[in-house]
This record gives C-alpha cells, sequence and structure tokens, in this order.
C-alpha cells in the first residue's frame, strides 16, 4: 500500500509541475524537463533506497523469482536487506543471496552437500 501512496504522490508532484509551469508560465518545454527530473528522480530514489525500506516496515510491495529447478527454503531480513535460501537437488547445494537497497551489494554464501529437504 505505501508503495503505491509513494507512486501515487509522485504523480501528483508531476501533474502539479506540468500545471504550474507549462499552464501558468506557459512555458511547456521546461515543464516537461522538470517533469522528466522529477520521475527519475523518484525512481532513483525507490530503486536504490525505499523499495525495501518500504517493504520491511511498512508492508510495501516487492517480487523475487526463485530460479528454475530451485526449491524456495527461507527468506530473512538482515539490517535492510532480504536474504533468500533456495535448494538445487540436482547439485543437493544450498544458495543464500541477499537482495541489497539497489542490488548494489548483493552477497552470496553456497553450502555445498546440503540436503535440507530430506529427512536424517
Amino acid at each position: 500500500m505505501i508503495t503505491y501512496l509513494y507512486w501515487g504522490a509522485v504523480i501528483a508532484l508531476v501533474i502539479a509541475a506540468l500545471l504550474f509551469v507549462g499552464l501558468k508560465l506557459n512555458s511547456p518545454k521546461p515543464a516537461l524537463a522538470i517533469t522528466a527530473v522529477i520521475l527519475i528522480a523518484s525512481w532513483a530514489a525507490y530503486y536504490f533506497h525505499f523499495q525495501q525500506v518500504f517493504v520491511k516496515r511498512y508492508g510495501g510491495v516487492m517480487a523475487i523469482t526463485v530460479p528454475d529447478g530451485h526449491n524456495h527454503i527461507t527468506a530473512t531480513w538482515k539490517d535492510d536487506n532480504l536474504w533468500i535460501e533456495n535448494y538445487d537437488p540436482v547439485t543437493n547445494t544450498c544458495y543464500f543471496n541477499e537482495y541489497s537497497k539497489g542490488n548494489l551489494l548483493q552477497g552470496k554464501v553456497t553450502i555445498k552437500n546440503c540436503n535440507p529437504l530430506m529427512p536424517r
């Protein structure tokens, strides 16, 4: 929900800039330039900072796809970074993948001979 509110506020800001600069000041080119800057800055802020913060703290929206042939085991948060554990039954390997803000720092831990789905 918070994600939709964020983008709704961005769209309202874009419309306000278009109406004020474009119609009031009668300057369509600067209005389009300002709206482009607002959209690019808003996208960058969302992608590099707000997405995981919204998901973790306020119930935002985020989608991650499990690789083909892998079984999802668990997901956990470490600070504002999401760690996903998947199991590959073909190679008998567990993978912990980190999804950080903007995917700038992505850690990966591989555990070989991991067989978490089989009873011991």
